[in-house]
């Protein structure tokens, strides 16, 4: 059985726990056992982990093999060709192609500027306040959840359409360490408050998020 390395509340692997929880949800089965590595003790940087991955970071996805990935997307993408049913990244290419383009809008313009704003305000890691830094994160935030909004004005459930997707995982990892760091999110987004409140509330969320 694979392992995945993780630390609750931390954005990254919380939308690969989240990815796991709607395929297993959905009648999915990825062999992939969970393992906390305590960030806040600084666990991350004893040579054990650093084994796992030099950069010190997580999600590590530990292969049978023995080797290692480091990349959040790239896990999830890697466990989706694993598992490909039932799937979370879409059936047809275009299907496809507007479920990764919609996750990197949820990473690029909402998980991106909210860590940010977070590790420059509260960070759980103890980095120093740097408040150039969260204004600047926080002034990048409008965009990308106007976009998102926008997209859920049609009423869809989720963010591609009927079902739950990788985009969905990554926004609402995202979404919680903002409320983790107390980041208020800028303007008012009623599509998005609606599918946070509807997302939270399902089986699969309610397994990984905390907050």
């Amino acid at each position: 059985m694979m392992k995945l390395y993780v630390f609750p509340i931390a954005p990254n692997p919380t939308r690969v726990r989240l990815y796991l929880a709607e395929k297993r949800a959905a009648g999915g089965t990825p062999a992939v056992e969970e393992v906390q590595v305590n960030l806040r003790s600084g666990e991350q940087r004893t040579p054990e982990h650093l084994a796992r991955n030099p950069a010190g970071k997580l999600p590590v996805l530990e292969r049978a093999d023995g080797s290692f990935l480091t990349e959040s997307l790239a896990i999830i993408e890697y466990l989706e060709e694993l598992w490909p049913e039932p799937p979370l990244i879409g059936r047809t290419p275009e299907e496809r192609a507007r479920v990764r383009e919609l996750e990197r809008i949820a990473e690029l313009g909402v998980l991106h500027p909210i860590a940010r704003a977070v590790h420059a305000t509260r960070s759980p890691l103890g980095w120093p306040p740097a408040p150039e830094i969260a204004a600047h994160a926080l002034a990048a935030l409008p965009d990308g959840l106007a976009c998102l909004d926008a997209v859920l004005a049609d009423g869809r459930p989720f963010l591609a359409g009927e079902h739950p997707s990788i985009a969905d995982c990554t926004l609402a990892a995202a979404l919680q360490f903002g409320r983790f760091g107390q980041v208020e999110l800028p303007g008012v987004y009623p599509q998005l408050a609606a599918w946070d409140q509807r997302y939270r509330a399902r089986a699969p969320a309610r397994s990984v998020l905390s907050l």
